[in-house]
């Protein structure tokens, strides 16, 4: 069923995110029919990503998850407004909100370093080994480790095979979030085989 939606030429039609309670603009992002038919039956928001011409499922490797509260077409039936109860931040940046950056003020640039520097590292590891200590009901990271360790390889060799296709495609976009992708799951190998963010930067320092 598609609602009486206009769908451009390539199948998509763009959403707009917002907060269901307070009405902050939280993401834009894309749907196919069937992103969209995902999205209405499983109450959890997902997307096509016209990079990786791929279905995905927002906060599936990151918990960011989108929780659907209601979905709305706007006059001309071309464009969704999705209001969502948002777990953690919506941005991959680690912003609340992937409208961060004002271009009315005079210094439009955010300084990120914080968020990129391995202070964010050791915050998913904390997380991953929380999940692996208390385990939460139809978490991802939770399914790793009840899968075991054959399955978080798998899906690190799944993911490393990502990361070079992004980069043989010299998609910048592409790139950052499969290497996002990567880590995440080189830190559940870590956390499963014991191993602590700390000896692995020891070891880099050996190499400078």
């Amino acid at each position: 069923m598609n609602y009486n939606l206009k769908f451009d030429e390539k199948g998509l039609i763009p959403v707009i995110v917002s907060d269901a309670q307070t009405n902050e603009v939280l993401m834009m992002a894309w749907m196919n029919q069937e992103a969209l038919d995902r999205t209405l039956e499983t109450k959890k928001a997902h997307y096509y990503s016209r990079s990786r011409q791929a279905l995905w499922m927002k906060g599936e490797t990151s918990g960011n998850v989108q929780s659907v509260v209601s979905i709305k077409k706007d006059c001309d039936c071309d464009t969704l407004l999705m209001a969502v109860e948002q777990t953690g931040n919506a941005c991959h940046t680690g912003q609340r909100s992937c409208f961060y950056t004002d271009l009315t003020e005079e210094n439009t640039e955010v300084d990120t370093s914080d968020l990129y520097g391995a202070t964010v590292l050791k915050e998913v590891y904390q997380v991953v080994t929380d999940r692996r200590i208390n385990p939460k009901e139809g978490s991802y990271t939770n399914y790793l480790f009840d899968k075991g360790i054959d399955k978080i390889l798998k899906k690190v060799g799944e993911e490393a095979a990502e990361v070079i296709i992004a980069a043989k495609n010299a998609s910048k976009d592409e790139i950052r979030y499969e290497t996002a992708d990567l880590l995440y799951h080189l830190i559940v190998m870590l956390v499963e085989r014991g191993l602590s963010l700390e000896e692995i930067y020891g070891e880099l320092k050996k190499r400078r």
